[in-house]
Protein backbone atom coordinates (compact mmCIF):
# COMPACT_ATOMS: atom_id res chain seq x y z
CA UNK A 1 0.00 0.00 0.00
CA UNK A 2 2.67 2.67 0.68
CA UNK A 3 4.47 2.20 -2.74
CA UNK A 4 0.62 2.61 -4.34
CA UNK A 5 -0.11 5.44 -2.04
CA UNK A 6 4.05 7.01 -3.08
CA UNK A 7 2.81 6.88 -6.81
CA UNK A 8 -0.52 8.10 -6.60
CA UNK A 9 0.68 10.88 -4.77
CA UNK A 10 3.62 11.89 -7.12
CA UNK A 11 1.43 11.37 -10.04
CA UNK A 12 -0.82 13.98 -8.65
CA UNK A 13 1.69 16.25 -7.05
CA UNK A 14 3.75 16.44 -10.99
CA UNK A 15 -0.43 17.16 -12.20
CA UNK A 16 -0.79 19.98 -9.99
CA UNK A 17 2.67 21.55 -9.21
CA UNK A 18 4.06 20.68 -12.40
CA UNK A 19 7.30 18.67 -13.31
CA UNK A 20 9.40 21.17 -13.13
CA UNK A 21 9.07 21.89 -9.44
CA UNK A 22 8.50 18.60 -8.35
CA UNK A 23 11.88 17.47 -9.87
CA UNK A 24 13.41 20.61 -8.21
CA UNK A 25 12.23 19.07 -4.87
CA UNK A 26 13.02 15.65 -5.75
CA UNK A 27 16.90 16.95 -6.53
CA UNK A 28 16.96 18.51 -2.85
CA UNK A 29 16.03 15.19 -1.16
CA UNK A 30 19.15 13.95 0.69
CA UNK A 31 19.53 11.67 4.05
CA UNK A 32 17.76 14.58 6.54
CA UNK A 33 14.74 15.04 4.72
CA UNK A 34 13.84 11.78 2.36
CA UNK A 35 11.67 10.44 4.94
CA UNK A 36 9.60 14.07 5.39
CA UNK A 37 9.07 14.00 1.21
CA UNK A 38 8.26 10.63 1.17
CA UNK A 39 5.41 11.41 3.52
CA UNK A 40 4.66 15.16 2.25
CA UNK A 41 4.10 12.73 -1.07
CA UNK A 42 2.31 9.57 0.11
CA UNK A 43 -0.17 11.39 3.10
CA UNK A 44 -0.69 14.87 1.46
CA UNK A 45 -0.76 14.05 -2.43
CA UNK A 46 -1.64 10.54 -2.26
CA UNK A 47 -4.05 10.10 0.94
CA UNK A 48 -5.55 13.28 1.05
CA UNK A 49 -5.70 14.91 -3.10
CA UNK A 50 -6.24 11.70 -4.41
CA UNK A 51 -9.66 11.20 -2.59
CA UNK A 52 -12.48 11.45 -4.49
CA UNK A 53 -14.37 13.43 -1.76
CA UNK A 54 -13.61 17.27 -3.51
CA UNK A 55 -12.33 18.37 -6.86
CA UNK A 56 -8.77 19.59 -7.24
CA UNK A 57 -9.99 22.90 -7.94
CA UNK A 58 -12.00 22.60 -4.76
CA UNK A 59 -8.85 21.68 -3.21
CA UNK A 60 -6.61 24.37 -4.66
CA UNK A 61 -9.02 26.45 -2.94
CA UNK A 62 -9.34 25.15 0.45
CA UNK A 63 -5.23 25.10 0.28
CA UNK A 64 -5.29 29.29 -0.59
CA UNK A 65 -7.42 30.04 2.10
CA UNK A 66 -5.54 27.90 4.95
CA UNK A 67 -1.85 29.37 3.83
CA UNK A 68 -2.90 32.40 3.33
CA UNK A 69 -4.13 31.72 7.15
CA UNK A 70 -1.33 30.56 8.46
CA UNK A 71 0.82 33.48 6.86
CA UNK A 72 3.04 30.50 4.64
CA UNK A 73 3.90 32.66 1.64
CA UNK A 74 6.19 30.58 -0.60
CA UNK A 75 3.47 27.43 -0.06
CA UNK A 76 1.18 30.27 -1.11
CA UNK A 77 3.02 31.18 -4.21
CA UNK A 78 3.41 27.32 -5.36
CA UNK A 79 -0.33 26.63 -4.82
CA UNK A 80 -1.55 29.56 -6.62
CA UNK A 81 0.21 27.90 -9.40
CA UNK A 82 -1.21 24.89 -8.72
CA UNK A 83 -4.64 26.25 -8.48
CA UNK A 84 -4.33 27.79 -12.24
CA UNK A 85 -3.35 24.28 -13.28
CA UNK A 86 -6.42 22.72 -11.63
CA UNK A 87 -8.50 24.97 -13.47
CA UNK A 88 -9.08 27.66 -11.02
CA UNK A 89 -9.68 31.19 -12.68
CA UNK A 90 -8.22 34.61 -11.16
CA UNK A 91 -11.55 35.53 -10.36
CA UNK A 92 -12.32 32.48 -7.94
CA UNK A 93 -8.57 33.30 -6.98
CA UNK A 94 -9.65 36.23 -6.09
CA UNK A 95 -12.94 35.89 -4.23
CA UNK A 96 -11.27 33.14 -2.16
CA UNK A 97 -8.66 35.25 -1.02
CA UNK A 98 -11.52 37.96 -0.30
CA UNK A 99 -13.36 35.43 2.07
CA UNK A 100 -9.55 34.37 3.77
CA UNK A 101 -8.79 37.93 4.30
CA UNK A 102 -11.91 37.90 6.34
CA UNK A 103 -11.76 35.20 8.71
CA UNK A 104 -7.91 35.33 9.07
CA UNK A 105 -7.26 38.92 9.04
CA UNK A 106 -6.60 41.84 6.65
CA UNK A 107 -2.80 41.51 6.77
CA UNK A 108 -2.96 38.05 5.66
CA UNK A 109 -5.14 39.24 3.00
CA UNK A 110 -2.42 41.75 1.78
CA UNK A 111 0.43 39.44 1.43
CA UNK A 112 -2.07 37.06 0.00
CA UNK A 113 -3.07 39.36 -2.84
CA UNK A 114 0.56 40.68 -3.60
CA UNK A 115 1.54 37.18 -3.96
CA UNK A 116 -1.39 36.42 -6.22
CA UNK A 117 -0.67 39.50 -8.75
CA UNK A 118 2.71 38.56 -9.00
CA UNK A 119 1.48 34.66 -9.80
CA UNK A 120 -1.32 35.76 -11.81
CA UNK A 121 0.75 38.27 -13.79
CA UNK A 122 4.30 35.62 -14.42
CA UNK A 123 1.23 33.21 -16.19
CA UNK A 124 -0.56 35.39 -17.65
CA UNK A 125 -3.67 34.78 -16.32
CA UNK A 126 -4.89 38.35 -14.27
CA UNK A 127 -8.45 39.05 -14.94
Amino acid sequence: MPDELYDKGMAIRREVLGDEYVDRASANIDDFNRDFQRMVTEFCWGGVWGREGLSRKQRSLNNLCMLTALNRPHELETHLRGALRNGCTAEEIRETLMQAAVYAGIPAGVDAFRIARKVLDEENAAS
